[in-house]
């Protein structure tokens, strides 16, 4: 993989202070990324100049309003699909991700043994996700497969590599080639919940990803936890876009994943009830949730961005 072109692709919003240090991050990589991009969703700080000073040499982009991660992470991929060249591959994060010096290496290196174990390149890897304090963040970590149809489910040579069904956008590397043979964006509708998930199972239904945990990374969130642990009023964005995934995007699943999913749906909604302080809010935010994806159907990337002319024209040459 010493010939691949890797474009890094962050999205920000209000935190000039982590994304300085993603930034940094990036920059100190012993194999560097060969362009940068960053995603402002309409930050009312200083993030936006905080990038463009960056000796990284970010291309900024600016968005006149916040589309969160969903939207963000949506106009900065299909901006990078229709640069020329054209990159090999995307590794995406969020301002929060202070990825190690040999992150990047390591996906790469990663990419090239599955090539070897396969005789093709993975679709989407991600990193092994750590919290300030040097435990495995749990919201990141994926499962393994259920099902493997193909390839090795342990990557050979990647101590600890396995065959993921789903990867987090907390430093994910994505097959830029595969994107754009499948005409795969992610779905900016999802604005807060589940657009990696919904993003990466597309993806990943016929081909392979892994989970690599030798490529770590710094997920400063506030409070370390599972995925599972109580939303409050963001519950609504969770049960919304599940069941528009159950709705709209069965497509992304064979039929036995269909089912699993359904079944781990339901098994981490009674996990977050039974965790959570207040039920009252979480039925509340469940239920409005509810109105709207019964309501609704997500709609498309370049309406939902017709207010960022160069993102919306990125997206539509992307998904034709």
């Amino acid at each position: 993989m010493n010939t691949a072109t890797v474009t890094a692709v962050v999205v920000s919003y209000n935190r000039p202070q982590l994304l300085k240090e993603c930034l940094d991050g990036i920059m100190a990589q012993n194999r560097p990324a060969d362009h940068v991009i960053a995603i402002d969703n309409a930050s009312t700080d200083d993030a936006a100049d905080v990038a463009k000073a960056h000796p990284v040499g970010a291309r900024v982009v600016e968005l006149t309003r916040n589309y969160g991660g969903a939207g963000g992470f949506c106009a900065g991929m299909a901006m990078a699909l229709q640069s020329t060249p054209q990159p090999d591959f995307l590794w995406v994060m969020d301002d929060d991700t202070i990825p190690t010096p040999t992150a990047l290496n390591e996906l790469l290196k990663a990419a090239q043994a599955c090539r070897d174990a396969n005789g093709e390149l993975p679709t989407v890897l991600g990193s092994k996700t750590l919290w300030v304090d040097g435990r495995e963040h749990p919201m990141s970590r994926p499962r393994p497969r259920t099902w493997t149809f193909r390839g090795e489910r342990d990557l050979p040579g990647c101590e600890g590599a396995f065959q993921a069904r789903s990867m987090s956008f907390v430093s994910c590397l994505v097959d830029a080639h595969a994107m754009a043979a499948l005409r795969a964006l992610p779905r900016t509708a999802f604005f807060l919940w589940n657009d990696d998930f919904e993003f990466t199972t597309r993806l990943l239904k016929r081909s392979l990803g892994y989970y690599v945990p030798s490529s770590e990374v710094v997920h400063k969130t506030k409070v370390f936890g599972s995925s599972d642990a109580d939303p409050g009023m963001r519950f609504r964005f969770e049960v919304r876009n599940k069941l528009w995934m159950m709705r709209w995007c069965a497509q992304d699943f064979t039929a036995p994943e269909y089912v699993e999913f359904l079944l781990k749906t339901v098994r981490r909604w009674v996990l977050t009830f039974a965790r959570s302080s207040d039920r009252a809010l979480l039925r509340r935010s469940g239920a409005e949730g509810l109105r709207e994806a019964l309501g609704s159907r997500p709609a498309p990337n370049a309406e939902l961005l017709a207010a960022e002319p160069e993102a919306a024209q990125a997206v539509r040459a992307v998904e034709g």
